[in-house]
């Protein structure tokens, strides 16, 4: 360990990756440059599929800008990514899930079953792209009433502890008759002249606006205070139950169901402190100001025009042509899918969706099949073919250093959590991509994923002392690395096993 531990001034040894540069995140902002310059940051080379990600996503934005007759003509163009495992294609649909203000899911072929069989119906993936939709919208509504949420649970949070903080004081009224007090300066002023008199009046509202005072100066956080959550039906215990559904429970799930439907129009009692019942009175004064309605009529429009379906590992499901008898067939899986990825209508717990113009981006290793081998329905309705390049020893060099995620940089912040300084050479750099292609290269090739297997036996020792080395500076170099590593890749059979 001592022969890698020195102070080290030289910059250039750290790599760390570039800065955000952009902050883009609907689809009108984003030209396909742009689009492929943000899959950059994260994404090493696989050029070709970028752009041909790239294209389809800005073509989604094209065609709502065409005439609705037209619109209506112009079928979405699917894309399959064909590549060996580990060389970017299900981070590709990963980042545009993050990029693209559109409803987004990725879900594996080999989930699904043919129908007839126990398992998850391809139906399923339109209703999980709706709930994706739909939590989507309600995540930008709920930040359009964020600040008047606000307001109204503050208003009471003030209430909560005028009642809860006062009542014990001997020298004030009794628990009820404060309560009396409290809802009447909550409702209409004309209400409260008669019932209060007016320096019962004058009174509480000295107590009001110090309780108050002490909540905006965050004197009460702790506080631990009793607050009544109102399910009356409104959107916010609606649609948090109804999410907790999973799409293929509707009959095993109705006695809960309709358990739950009673639920909601009683009031719980909860025991919270201030800042924590904060948080959960503007959740849901929030919910109480969506219209839940609005929210789904605005799902399904983003989920049929605008939705986005990465369907992985579609290889699994090619069949070998001898498929008979009473076993689920891969080929059954495909015909199942063709009406979804042609466009049929779906019906969902909300309503129908169309799955006419929902984008479908497939992908596949094909180890064992070819694209081919699909039924040639479905290979038609996946026009645009892209193919992903294996890795070599300089593609994973790029890959530790590059992204902005990059492994290095997770490392460097990791243990300077420590107060240890890690640095990585380039010469160690060298070593750890020559280490994991050539174990890609002798056993079987995982790509980029055979790095944090590398990385983890690199850094183990580094790791194990790290609390215990506070202030020191490790320096990873080609030396350090052989050191680490350098006799499992000579020995097959323990690469074989360890990497």
């Amino acid at each position: 360990m001592n022969d890698i531990l020195k102070n080290t001034q030289n910059p250039e040894s750290v790599h760390r990756p570039p800065e955000l540069t952009t902050n883009l995140n609907t689809l009108a902002d984003l030209t396909p440059p742009q689009i492929v310059a943000e899959l950059d940051r994260f994404i090493v080379g696989q050029d070709k599929a970028k752009r041909a990600v790239a294209i389809a996503l800005r073509n989604r934005y094209r065609r709502l800008r065409l005439s609705e007759e037209l619109r209506e003509e112009i079928a979405p163009k699917n894309i399959m990514m064909i590549g060996p495992t580990g060389v970017g294609k299900t981070e590709i649909a990963r980042r545009v899930a993050k990029i693209i203000d559109a409803p987004f899911i990725k879900v594996e072929a080999t989930k699904f079953t043919e129908v007839g069989y126990v398992g998850r119906d391809v139906e399923s993936i339109i209703r999980d792209l709706l709930e994706a939709s739909i939590q989507m919208v309600r995540e930008e509504k709920l930040k359009e009433v964020n600040e008047k949420a606000e307001i109204a649970a503050n208003e009471k949070l003030v209430n909560y502890l005028v009642l809860q903080l006062y009542y014990k004081d001997k020298d004030h009224k009794k628990p009820a008759e404060l309560e009396k007090q409290v809802e009447i300066v909550e409702s209409d002023e004309k209400q409260a002249e008669p019932e209060l008199s007016p320096e019962e009046k004058r009174r509480l509202k000295r107590r009001r606006r110090h309780v108050a005072n002490m909540l905006n100066q965050k004197k009460l956080e702790e506080q631990t205070i009793e607050i009544d959550l109102d399910h009356d039906g409104s959107f916010g215990g609606i649609i948090e139950f109804v999410a907790s559904m999973g799409t293929d429970d509707h009959s095993d799930g109705f006695p809960d169901f309709m358990e739950s439907l009673g639920s909601l129009n009683r009031r719980r009692t909860r025991r919270l402190s201030v800042k924590e019942a904060r948080r959960v009175l503007i959740n849901e004064e929030a919910h109480k100001l969506i219209d839940f309605d609005e929210v789904v009529d605005e799902a399904l429009r983003r989920s049929e025009q605008m939705g986005v379906v990465f369907l992985d590992e579609i290889d699994k499901i090619v069949g070998n042509g001898n498929e008979t008898g009473p076993d689920v067939s891969g080929e059954g899986v495909q015909r199942d899918l063709l009406p979804i990825v042609e466009g049929s209508t779906v019906m969902t717990r909300y309503g129908s969706v169309r799955s006419d113009h929902i984008l479908f981006i497939a992908a596949g290793a094909f180890h064992n099949a070819k694209p081919s081998d699909l039924i040639p329905e479905l290979q038609g309705r996946f026009p645009l073919r892209v193919e992903l390049d294996s890795l070599d020893k300089e593609d994973l060099k790029e890959i530790l250093v590059k992204p902005h995620n990059s492994l290095t940089h997770q490392y460097i912040e990791l243990l300077a959590t420590e107060g240890v300084n890690l640095t990585f050479e380039d010469d160690g750099l060298d070593e750890i991509a020559y280490v994991a292609s050539e174990v890609n290269r002798r056993n079987e090739d995982i790509g980029a994923r055979r790095l944090h297997t590398v990385m983890e036996r690199v850094l183990e020792e580094i790791s194990f002392c790290a609390a215990e080395r506070k202030g020191d500076c490790f320096v990873v170099n080609r030396e350090y690395v052989q050191q680490q590593v350098g006799d499992l890749v000579e020995d097959e059979d323990l690469s074989r096993y360890i990497l």
